[in-house]
């Protein structure tokens, strides 16, 4: 029986799947190391198709970044925004940094690099706001219900749980034997229940 051809939209998402792939596992390199020259010739596609699809570096790594960064804490979706879903993404952020993947680990060392990087530094600070603004609304959603403290402020437990999840994945990357994520993703998340949960709200 002959293969069904694929539909154009079929063939362009697997070149933009093939070129992302090559992007993230050349930024384990380096960051300098990506050139849209580079990508193509390690996905195996020319520099004229990867410029058709991107159009520039600036592009593809902001894909890359996005991409990387989304659904990256699966099975939350369904849920009702407050304390239990964003327990959940705390757990389920440190568990997902124990898991080997490029992407991953691309996402957190062009972070990294964002500070001293003009091309970066917009994309990641547009990221890091978004990532701020969902737990923002998960820590709203939890006062708003009785479930967390009401003397909380959104705007300012939202960057310490950034902080404190970025630099677990960076720590993660630097000295993997060092980070125990499955212990961590335990601990850290009932950490923060005991710091955000109301008397009522704090059995698991």
């Amino acid at each position: 029986m002959p293969t069904p051809r694929r539909t154009q939209k079929q063939r362009r998402d697997q070149a933009e799947a093939a070129l992302l792939a090559a992007a993230a596992e050349l930024v384990e390199q380096g960051v300098h190391s990506l050139t849209l020259a580079r990508v193509g010739e390690r996905a195996g596609y020319s520099r004229g198709i990867i410029a058709h699809h991107f159009g520039s570096k600036q592009a593809l790594l902001e894909l890359l970044a996005r991409t990387a960064q989304a659904g990256f804490v699966p099975g939350l979706a369904d849920l009702p925004p407050g304390l239990d879903r964003l327990l959940r993404l705390i757990d389920g952020y440190i568990g997902e940094l124990g898991q080997v993947g490029a992407a991953r680990h691309a996402f957190l060392l062009l972070w990294a690099e964002a500070p001293t990087m003009p091309e970066l530094a917009p994309i990641f600070r547009e990221r890091d706001e978004t990532f701020r603004a969902d737990l923002r609304v998960e820590v709203a959603a939890g006062i708003a219900d009785g479930t967390i403290r009401d003397d909380l402020a959104p705007e300012e437990v939202a960057p310490a749980i950034v902080g404190q999840l970025r630099g677990i994945g960076l720590q993660r990357l630097l000295d993997p034997p060092a980070v125990d994520t499955e212990r961590l993703r335990r601990s850290v998340t009932e950490q923060w229940r005991r710091a955000l949960a109301t008397p009522s709200a704090r059995q698991p």
